[in-house]
C-alpha cells in the first residue's frame, strides 16, 4: 500500500500542471493514433481517361480514395487468395493467383489528399477501431446467416 502511494505521488509531482493537448507527441495524440487504423491509396494522374488536365487530377484523387478504401477493407476483413498450379511430367505447366477483397466500410475519415511528385495522388483514410469491431460483428452475422440458409 505504501509503495502504491509513493508511485502515485511521484507521478503526480512529475506531471506538474501540464495540460493534455493534441499537439504532436502529446499523450492524447498517442492514444488517438492507437485507436484508429490507417490506409493510403495511390493513383497516377496521366492514365486517367480525360483530355482535360483538371479532370484527370480529380479522377486520380477519386481513384486513390477507392484504393484507400480497398486497403481498409483488407485490414478489416482480410483478403481471399485463390491459387491454382498445374504440373505435367514433373514440370510446372501453369500457375495462377487470384485475390479478392469484399466488405462494407463506413465511417472512414479523410486524413489527407496529397500530390506526390507531379503525376500521382495519395489519399489517406482512417477508421476508428470501434467501427472496425462493429463491421466485423456485422460481417460474422452475415456470414453465419449465409451458411445457415445456403
Amino acid at each position: 500500500m505504501n509503495n502504491l502511494f509513493c508511485i502515485m505521488l511521484i507521478l503526480g509531482l512529475t506531471s506538474g500542471c501540464t495540460s493534455l493537448d493534441s499537439s504532436p507527441g502529446s499523450v492524447l495524440t498517442a492514444v488517438r493514433t492507437t485507436e484508429k487504423i490507417t490506409a493510403t491509396g495511390y493513383a497516377v494522374i496521366a492514365v486517367q481517361p480525360s483530355d482535360d488536365p483538371a479532370q484527370r487530377r480529380l479522377l486520380a484523387i477519386r481513384a486513390s480514395k477507392l484504393d484507400a478504401y480497398r486497403t481498409l477493407a483488407e485490414q478489416v476483413y482480410g483478403q481471399y487468395v485463390d491459387s491454382q498450379t498445374t504440373i505435367g511430367d514433373m514440370v510446372l505447366r501453369n500457375e495462377s493467383f487470384r485475390s479478392k477483397v469484399e466488405g462494407v466500410v463506413y465511417g472512414a475519415e479523410i486524413e489527407s489528399i496529397d500530390p506526390l511528385g507531379g503525376d500521382t495522388y495519395a489519399v489517406t483514410l482512417t477508421l476508428d477501431k470501434s467501427v472496425v469491431r462493429d463491421l466485423r460483428v456485422l460481417y460474422m452475422r452475415y456470414a453465419n446467416n449465409s451458411l445457415i440458409q445456403g
